[in-house]
């Protein structure tokens, strides 16, 4: 049981809040085959105290997939600290603070992982939202900025000094960006330094690397980000092997197949069938990935524009490969 803090997590594969990817219908699908937290995708601070549609419109948590975070981020202090009356409007169970998006257009504005380049700010940020929270606060933060300022250690100190209940590390700077190798060892060290439950996260694609990284760090639980992508049942497998080593082989075509149209569906009814079409091309690439025969089909299923052309398109696949 992993407790962060008043609220009890039961197992030890979370999915990390992935932006433009980890939309509802994801995370409940994802809670389906075992994911134990779920996260909404990052908000801006800042959009949410100005009351933006499409920052409320990401904060929206259903019962199905709880228990479920909001993550916010943002540089400034006291709007970070502001916009938890909004978000606890949508009764989230958990806040968390970005502390390690890569993306340019994020550090660019001062946040993100951008923050891990001045401690003394990101203490203060921390501070303002426990201050101001009725729930748990956690941070998602990377091993530093560059590798010439790996400084996790430093920040997550900071981080539990300013009342955190809990740390997920990705063991990459933000200038590695998603590129190898994960830095275990950076996160054994931030593992060892606080009290706090710590959470690894960078490369987990299994139950074996879930496992080996928690064996290797002594950390409380992982994070599932890429891993997931078109393949939500990864937290099936993460779980069976850390509950009794068993080892989960990949589905077959066909349930792949199936599951991707039973994701796509839900993207639809959530978000009307004209987004979520759109949304579905991306979906369709990673669920396909690796799969004989599908290089031919790429191009019908970037332009799809129905869940009907999906579903013909998923069944000749699925009838390819057959095993």
């Amino acid at each position: 049981m992993l407790k962060i803090g008043n609220v009890e997590i039961e197992g030890k594969a979370l999915l990390a809040p992935m932006a433009g990817v980890a939309d509802m219908a994801f995370r409940e699908l994802c809670r389906e085959y075992g994911a134990s937290l779920t996260e909404s995708e990052m908000v801006s601070s800042k959009g949410i105290t100005m009351t933006d549609r499409k920052s409320r419109e990401l904060l929206v948590l259903s019962e199905k997939e709880r228990p479920s975070a909001a993550q916010i981020f943002g540089y400034d202090p006291e709007i970070m600290a502001q916009s938890v009356e909004s978000v606890m409007e949508f009764k989230p169970d958990i806040i968390d603070i970005n502390m390690g998006c890569p993306a340019p257009k994020i550090v660019n504005n001062k946040s993100g992982s951008s923050l891990l380049k001045n401690p003394e700010l990101a203490e203060k940020i921390v501070r303002a939202v426990v201050k101001a929270s009725p729930v748990p606060v956690t941070v998602k933060m990377r091993a530093g900025f560059d590798k010439d300022n790996v400084n996790a250690t430093e920040i997550a100190k900071r981080i539990e000094n300013a009342g955190a209940s809990a740390i997920t590390i990705h063991g990459r700077t933000r200038d590695q960006m998603y590129a190898p190798p994960v830095n275990l060892d950076i996160i054994k060290e931030v593992k060892n330094s606080v009290s706090i439950p710590v959470i690894v996260n960078g490369d987990v694609t299994d139950g074996v690397t879930a496992a080996k990284m928690l064996e290797y760090t002594n950390c409380d639980a992982v994070m599932v980000g890429r891993g997931s992508l078109g393949r939500p049942w990864v937290f099936s497998q993460v779980n069976a092997y850390l509950n009794n080593g068993t080892i989960i082989p990949e589905p077959p075509v066909s349930e792949r197949m199936r599951v991707m149209i039973k994701h796509i569906n839900r993207i639809c009814e959530y978000k009307g069938e004209r987004i979520g079409i759109r949304e579905a091309r991306k979906h369709a690439a990673w669920y396909t990935k690796g799969i004989r025969g599908t290089a031919r089909y790429k191009r019908e299923i970037c332009a799809i524009e129905s869940i009907a052309q999906l579903e013909e398109i998923a069944f000749r696949i699925a009838s390819e490969n057959q095993y």
